[in-house]
């Protein structure tokens, strides 16, 4: 885990296999914050980091309906559709079984931190280890 996420206190994570309804196993919460995407297998490798939720400059948070929920769920990714349609696709082109989501709430009543920095901050460490991005990650 990287030491940024130790912090947030809104967290969970849910396994997903290509058969799987992403909708239905997806248990995150409709809040703002982050979410790492890990294959599983013989090793488990951080795959992509996203986030979701925009702080405004007077320090208020603009969200889209459905949060963290619907961002992982509904977000676009390697098409110009949901992942709920992407990632299962993109799973049997890669043979990846299984992916962990782990998420975290940095931005609500009791926490301020910006999604995009902390999502930033996880990428940098990811390249600064591995001199690249996660594989599912196309830039920042």
């Amino acid at each position: 885990m990287y030491k940024e996420l130790k912090k947030f206190k809104v967290t969970n994570q849910f396994l997903f296999t290509k058969d799987d309804s992403l909708e239905e196993v997806c248990n995150a919460s409709e809040g703002s914050g982050v979410f790492l995407v890990y294959s599983v297998g013989d090793e488990k490798e951080l795959i992509m980091v996203g986030s979701t939720g925009t702080v405004q400059n007077d320090g208020t948070l603009k969200i889209k309906n459905g949060g963290l929920k619907d961002k992982i769920v509904e977000g676009h990714q390697f098409a110009k559709t949901g992942r709920k349609y992407s990632w299962p696709a993109q799973m049997k082109i890669e043979d990846i079984s299984i992916i962990e989501v782990v998420w975290y709430e940095t931005f609500n009543d009791k926490t301020k931190i910006i999604p995009t920095f902390v999502e930033g901050q996880v990428l940098q460490n990811f390249f600064d280890e591995n001199e690249r991005l996660p594989k599912w990650n196309v830039a920042f």
